[in-house]
């Protein structure tokens, strides 16, 4: 294993440490328990946008911390849900008074410890809506999940309900956006390699030279096959094929193409599986309007991308164009 870190137990600690250092105009870090909140926490008047999860899928969640989506992020240990003594506070710290919306990969460990937050919260008088998020396609049950993964859907989901939010929408109007939201956006992924786990030293899983994994999940869960490798053009239409049968969107309509980096894949990759999946959109008929493309939800290492494809309306594409400051998002403001 090589890796740039110190001790392999403390690599969240001092990652976050280093990101509240570099974004200090942004977020504010708490140490103990630890969680991130946006600078100005909380807003007068404004609902609060809550998330978090397992280290590793940077810059997901903390970078998307700040003015137009999250207001506070708990990062838990290394593919490891955060627990509730972190997650309450965080939740406290952003309520002001018009209540809060949690927004939670759909992950066993993750839906347990952000409703118990949410149970403490309430009674402490905080009024806190759940917006689970399950866009993945590739299986409806995993190691990590009872039901569909909550994957790359979920940039979408923080960006468009913190839009509506930071316009002063209510409790039940974000609520509403964000579960919209995950209602038309679907999801798949692909691995080329496997990623290692700092504390566990060596890869979650093999991959020969000449195999890929289709459908695989953001922690290296085993997806719907292994296979021999193709070329970019045919592993994109692999991907985007489950997901148009998923989401069976009707001819013209209008959507936002997604093309997410796992962590190790350059850039250029990246941009000809955009151009692979905007030519076969467009042969289905559907009319890309916004799009997306980078490593924006990762899993560490991990050679691999996934596609989102969200099915748009009008108040999302306002929503999307809407302001965001944040670390890894960043238009308009």
């Amino acid at each position: 294993m090589k890796k740039l870190i110190n001790d392999p137990r403390a690599v969240v600690d001092e990652a976050v440490e280093g990101f509240g250092l570099a974004h200090a105009d942004l977020v504010t870090v708490s140490a103990d328990p630890l969680y991130l909140t946006r600078k100005d926490a909380p807003v007068a008047g404004k609902v609060g946008l809550v998330s978090g999860g397992g280290s590793g899928h940077e810059p997901l969640h903390a970078g998307y911390v700040g003015r137009g989506m999250l207001d506070a992020a708990v990062p838990g240990a290394v593919f490891t849900s955060p627990t509730p003594d972190a997650i309450l506070p965080a939740t406290l710290a952003v309520d002001s008074g018009a209540g809060v919306v949690h927004i939670v990969k759909n992950y066993t460990g993750d839906v347990l410890n952000f409703e118990t937050a949410a149970e403490l919260a309430q009674a402490e008088g905080v009024d806190v809506r759940t917006v689970l998020v399950n866009d993945d396609v590739a299986v409806e049950d995993s190691l990590y999940t009872a039901g569909r993964r909550g994957v790359g859907g979920t940039v979408l989901v923080e960006k468009i309900a913190g839009a509506a939010a930071e316009r002063g929408d209510s409790l039940d109007a974000v609520e509403e956006i964000a579960k919209r939201v995950n209602s038309k956006v679907r999801s798949m992924g692909v691995a080329l390699s496997g990623c290692t786990v700092p504390h566990a030293g060596v890869p979650s899983f093999e991959l020969a030279d000449d195999e890929i994994e289709i459908g695989i999940g953001i922690h290296g869960e085993p997806g719907r096959h292994r296979i021999k490798l193709e070329n970019a053009d045919a592993i994109t239409a692999r991907l985007l094929s489950p997901i148009l049968e998923d989401l069976a969107p009707a001819p013209g309509q209008r959507v936002l193409l997604f093309v997410n980096g796992m962590g190790g894949t350059p850039q250029s990759e990246l941009y000809i599986v955009f151009r692979a999946a905007s030519q076969l959109l467009g042969e289905a008929g559907l009319v890309v309007e916004r799009n997306l493309v980078g490593n924006y939800i990762t899993a560490l290492e991990m050679q691999g991308c996934s596609l989102t494809v969200l099915l748009l309306d009008d108040e999302m594409v306002e929503l999307w164009d809407a302001p965001v400051h944040t670390a890894a998002l960043r238009w308009g403001a």
